[in-house]
């Protein structure tokens, strides 16, 4: 099984590939925000190559349950600086939801688009995935962070997410 990226071609049938998420938020749901600020977070970035990060997930809007929404332009703030200073060392995932940071981010040579609202949430995502082919992350949640908590329901979470999924990729 080949990921073909426009940079590189990993082959997964071996072993699995090993990313380190690096949230440079300050309200980072993993790490509390320790790596909020660009010096810290390339620091971190280098640390987790050392340990053998293949790629490295940036994301600069929290998606916590609860978390608000920031702009785009403080998400390119705090996600580009990393990305130009880690890319010639690591192949780069950007997480985000927003179509302009995600251009911003694969101009910086990030080659994946971690997007957790599976293409669904910025109408332009699809558009700038396929004009950079870059590589893209579907994920799968209920509703946006501030409220995916509220009232997560499934009748059958299995067949739910398998047919959501079907769905994105059909897209």
């Amino acid at each position: 099984m080949i990921w073909e990226l426009p940079s590189a071609a990993l082959d997964l049938s071996r072993h699995g590939l090993l990313m380190g998420v690096l949230n440079v938020t300050p309200d980072s749901f993993s790490d509390g925000g320790k790596y909020s600020h660009a010096n810290t977070a390339i620091a971190h970035a280098h640390q987790l190559i050392a340990q053998g990060a293949d790629i490295i997930d940036v994301g600069g809007e929290s998606s916590r349950p609860g978390s608000r929404p920031v702009s785009e332009h403080e998400e390119i703030s705090r996600v580009l600086p990393v990305i130009e200073a880690i890319a010639p060392h690591v192949l780069v995932s950007v997480d985000t939801t927003k179509a302009a940071v995600a251009d911003a981010a694969l101009r910086a040579s990030a080659v994946i688009v971690n997007d957790i609202t599976a293409l669904a949430g910025d109408p332009r995502m699809a558009a700038v995935v396929k004009h950079h082919r870059a590589a893209v992350v579907l994920m799968h949640m209920q509703g946006t962070p501030a409220h995916m908590q509220d009232a997560p329901s499934y009748m059958n979470v299995t067949s739910e997410v398998r047919d959501f999924f079907r769905h994105r990729l059909e897209y």
